[in-house]
């Protein structure tokens, strides 16, 4: 490799003020949902001293993390690391409703510690959540990253800025895109490949909503597609598979998309088209 290039990445690394160490930022993840679920954890805490350590070690690991990105943060790392945690008793009454949610909703789920364990829907839900407290907070990057790395292991896209109430239920997941300025009642239930999008997208609608509205109780089936920021889906309503929308719909709305399929027969060779590649 010719020296020039290799002096040129050497400034670019110099020039770098990011440190985020992105393995340790998932450490943190996976200990503290170890911490918070124990269906999740390794080996079971010997006793509440250990759990406290655990907890200790944790909010150091996050102040470590934070100071990374210092330098473009509103608030210091100690002040930020105070309300995440002290906010951690919330979140676990939230995602406590969100499993018990999901094990209500799905036929094929039989004990919440299954739910906890094994289902990506539950895992894209905490991760976002956590995610979340951190975007509130006003942390850069950190928690996009956090949101990615679940996509990365469940296929379920949220942005960390979403408003998602609580219970919620995602079955299955893989598919799943939740835009940055979506709002998501409560008792809210999304199967795979849902998309709630934008309708157009430009760089000055940064600040602006974007991204659709559900209410209470809505359920979206497969793969549909519910794009623009003034788009409300009323409460109760149910939004069937594979249906494109970009307008309201008032509440207790029921939307289906009819598929044309037509049947051949072979003993019907007319009727059959004739495909060549």
């Amino acid at each position: 490799m010719e020296e020039s290039f290799l002096q040129r990445l050497w400034g670019l690394h110099q020039q770098n003020q990011l440190r985020i160490p992105t393995g340790l930022l998932c450490q943190f993840l996976n200990r503290l949902l170890q911490m918070l679920f124990p269906p999740l954890a390794e080996q079971p805490f010997r006793d509440a001293q250990a759990l406290a350590q655990e907890a200790t070690f944790l909010e150091q690991e996050l102040e470590s993390l934070l100071e990374g990105v210092q330098h473009i943060s509103a608030f210091s790392a100690a002040e930020t690391v105070d309300r995440f945690m002290g906010q951690l008793p919330n979140l676990h009454e939230r995602l406590i409703s969100d499993a018990q949610f999901i094990l209500h909703e799905d036929p094929a789920a039989r004990h919440i510690e299954e739910v906890m364990r094994s289902y990506p829907g539950f895992y894209g839900i905490a991760v976002y959540r956590i995610a979340h407290l951190l975007y509130k907070e006003g942390v850069p990057l950190l928690p996009r990253i956090l949101t990615e790395f679940a996509h990365s292991r469940t296929g379920i896209d949220i942005h960390p800025g979403a408003q998602i109430d609580y219970p919620f239920c995602i079955d299955h997941g893989t598919g799943i895109v939740i835009g940055e300025t979506t709002v998501i009642g409560k008792n809210v239930k999304l199967y795979q490949g849902v998309t709630l999008g934008a309708l157009s997208v430009a760089k000055y609608m940064t600040d602006l909503k974007r991204h659709p509205t559900l209410e209470d109780n809505v359920i979206i089936y497969a793969g549909a597609t519910i794009l623009g920021g003034n788009t409300v889906i009323g409460a109760h309503s149910i939004i069937g598979g594979n249906v494109w929308l970009t307008e309201s719909v008032p509440a207790y709305s029921r939307l289906y998309h009819r598929a044309q399929i037509k049947v051949s027969r072979s003993e019907a060779p007319e009727d059959i088209l004739d495909f060549s590649i």
